[in-house]
């Protein structure tokens, strides 16, 4: 008797089933009258809540010495004027609460997370650290040798150098072109710099506080306004924001990496903010592109040719400007090959619209990645920060997935052709000159360079 084969069960793919509304709990935004921002989300599934607090000034605002505000929040959480840097770590493990600090472009920033029980004990550590941080000499020096170590291991690495080089070609005088500081200018830090630069920029007129988790808003609210309330208020000069460079024409900066196994290529260009009206816009042509595991630029240059393993593009928005980027790692023989994909797909989808299954698929990958990342207390209130830094509209996380399952084809191909500039796009190539060099000079002029950024004959 014939035998009917039974379907694998492991190629058996369910279809999609219908999205999952959100169920957005109320949010509670007040402002002390020292100019503190709250944001408090009560969010109640575990007993404990998570918090950032930001001062809207990074590296952007200290171009004088590049990286300041990065060493600067590292030595911060070392030390304040009632504990040493021992009992700090003591204090976080006696109440199970976590807590960092860290620097951006344009935000310095306090993380943490612990208990709802121990909220108010970990809030006054935050508060000291904000106010009273003693920036121990020590404590500085020990940051100062690791950041110069830092230093010398970036100037190994193919990625580092690109982006770097990338971001000096696009921003030109303005502070975001320095992504990091030289050996010589970390040499020079003096603690009193950081101090300076603590007392002038850690201020709550400039700061926002988001808490996401199991508390009372109101109880919360009072436990800040007694914690925070006095913290002395003061004017926080804005950052510098002189005018970008004029980049007309396709040009290759070259950094010579002597014996570099690989190649690694980064093609970018001006963009947007997430305040411009094409900011969702942008977003889906880019995740069509090369923003997702599945787009164009991987299915081309990974799954077709096999130059690279993972290929990526993206949309960076920083506060005064936006840039767009592409990037992959290669073999040096097939630079030329890989440049040439990567602009045929910036082409097509500049010329041709896209079909609906491909727009519908992207669409959903959005949708899904911003989903998740309201899953748990700190996606959420990462995501609440960055529509209160970014100065969003307040229905901007609740309206996401609508605007964004809203948008068209045309949407897609009028961003495209707005904002990634095939013309005029910018090319660098990390890797051994000799191999890469006649490559690159079927794009456009080369200008080359050592891994200091020094110019090379």
């Amino acid at each position: 008797m014939a035998t009917t084969a039974k379907p694998d069960p492991a190629s058996f793919v369910p279809a999609l089933g219908p999205e999952r509304s959100v169920v957005w709990p109320q949010r509670t935004r007040r402002q002390l009258a020292n100019g503190l921002e709250v944001v408090l989300v009560e969010s109640h599934n575990i007993p404990k809540f998570t918090g950032q607090l930001y001062f809207r000034s990074g590296n952007a605002a200290a171009s004088e010495a590049p990286g300041l505000a990065g060493i600067t929040a590292e030595v911060v959480r070392a030390g304040t004027a009632r504990r040493s840097s021992r009992q700090i770590e003591e204090d976080l493990r006696r109440i199970g609460a976590d807590l960092g600090t860290s620097a951006g472009a344009d935000t310095s920033a306090i993380s943490f997370a612990g208990l709802t029980d121990f909220a108010g004990e970990l809030l006054k550590l935050v508060a000291e650290l904000a106010q009273e941080a003693s920036f121990p000499a020590d404590e500085f020096e020990r940051e100062r040798r690791q950041l110069l170590e830092n230093v010398r291991i970036e100037r190994t690495t193919p990625s580092f150098l690109a982006g770097e080089r990338l971001r000096r070609v696009l921003f030109g005088a303005h502070p975001y072109a320095i992504v990091a500081p030289s050996e010589a200018q970390v040499a020079a830090y003096r603690r009193e710099q950081l101090i300076d630069f603590y007392r002038a920029r850690y201020r709550p007129s400039t700061a926002l506080l988001v808490l996401v988790g199991d508390f009372s808003s109101a109880a919360m609210l009072s436990e800040i306004e007694r914690i925070f309330g006095a913290w002395t208020s003061g004017e926080v000069a804005p950052p510098p924001n002189p005018p970008l460079p004029e980049l007309r024409g396709r040009r290759v900066h070259l950094v010579h990496l002597p014996e570099a196994v690989q190649a690694q290529v980064l093609v970018g260009n001006h963009a947007i903010t997430r305040k411009h009206p094409d900011w969702m816009r942008l977003s889906l042509a880019n995740s069509i592109y090369g923003g997702a595991f599945n787009s164009r630029l991987v299915m081309n240059i990974r799954e077709q040719k096999g130059y690279t393993y993972s290929p990526r593009s993206g949309v960076h928005a920083l506060r005064q400007h936006g840039y767009f980027s592409v990037h992959a790692a290669v073999r040096g023989e097939v630079v030329a090959a890989t440049l040439t994909e990567i602009f045929y797909e910036l082409d097509r989808i500049r010329a041709l619209p896209v079909g609906d299954d491909e727009l519908a698929d992207a669409r959903n990958y959005l949708s899904g990645v911003f989903s998740l990342g309201l899953a748990t207390q700190e996606g959420l209130a990462g995501q609440l920060s960055g529509v209160y830094l970014d100065k969003l509209p307040k229905d901007y996380l609740e309206m996401y997935r609508e605007r964004i399952r809203a948008l068209t084809a045309d949407d897609v191909l009028s961003a495209a052709r707005a904002w990634f500039d095939s013309a005029n796009a910018q090319i660098v190539v990390v890797g051994d000159r000799a191999q890469i060099a006649a490559q690159a000079a079927l794009f456009g002029e080369v200008a080359a360079y050592d891994a200091q950024g020094a110019p090379l004959v």
